[in-house]
């Protein structure tokens, strides 16, 4: 007689999904949000500082001329390759201005197995957008998936962020919202806040050691009133 169970994996899936489905967000005290409300200029100085308390490190661009200003920064450094998402708009732009950089980009556009060991070898930095960011504590928001796979923010030695400042949210609550993650969230959210570090060893905090060494956040000035 056959067995008429679903396997397990199927089925804590299925709950999972059905636990992710969303609702309407719950109700904040809003007079503690009131406290949490900054101009956009603001929000900008607040993410930078708490993120370069943490050894973040920022280019500043503008919407013009940020693809202008990575590809200064690869050279700069002397990056031999930069692995990058090639179908997304960011991609397709970053890719027109670093033709005939010294610095070579490499399209994440296979799967992992077929370049696990260039991935792990030779890449010496990746490159993915962002949703945005949190001001109060300091950190991006990223939501991998196939068009950026999580391994990209990951593996290189450097992270290489692009930021916009109009995306920079007051809190992570502010940011749920505005993004609806309330009603469906991504199935890969990650916060991002500095360079990879550890206390694991005698409690002494140690940078670089379960992934990036480095986090670069390239910071678009897009705000009312800023030079395009």
């Amino acid at each position: 007689m056959s067995d008429a169970r679903p396997d397990s994996r199927s089925a804590i899936l299925a709950r999972l999904r059905a636990a992710g489905s969303g609702g309407p967000l719950p109700d904040l005290d809003t007079a503690v949000l009131e406290r949490r409300r900054w101009t956009p200029a603001e929000r900008v100085r607040r993410l930078r500082q708490g993120m370069e308390a943490i050894h973040a490190e920022f280019l500043e661009a503008r919407p013009d001329d940020w693809p202008a200003v990575i590809r200064a920064f690869c050279e700069r450094e002397g990056l031999r390759t930069l692995l990058f998402g090639p179908t997304t708009e960011a991609g397709r732009r970053l890719a027109e201005a670093m033709a005939g950089s010294a610095t070579t980009l490499r399209p994440y556009d296979a799967p992992v197995e077929t370049f696990k060991a260039e991935l792990f070898q030779s890449v010496d930095a990746g490159f993915t957008t962002t949703l945005g960011g949190v001001a109060e504590t300091g950190g991006l928001l990223l939501a991998p998936g196939p068009r950026e796979p999580r391994l990209l923010s990951l593996v290189p030695p450097l992270h290489l962020a692009l930021l916009r400042a109009s995306t920079i949210h007051d809190t992570l609550w502010s940011a749920i919202r505005a993004l609806g993650w309330g009603q469906a969230a991504p199935q890969n959210a990650l916060m991002i806040s500095g360079p990879s570090k550890t206390a694991d060893i005698e409690q002494t905090l140690a940078y670089g050691v379960h992934g990036p060494k480095r986090l670069v956040v390239a910071l678009v000035d897009d705000l009312p009133g800023s030079p395009k």
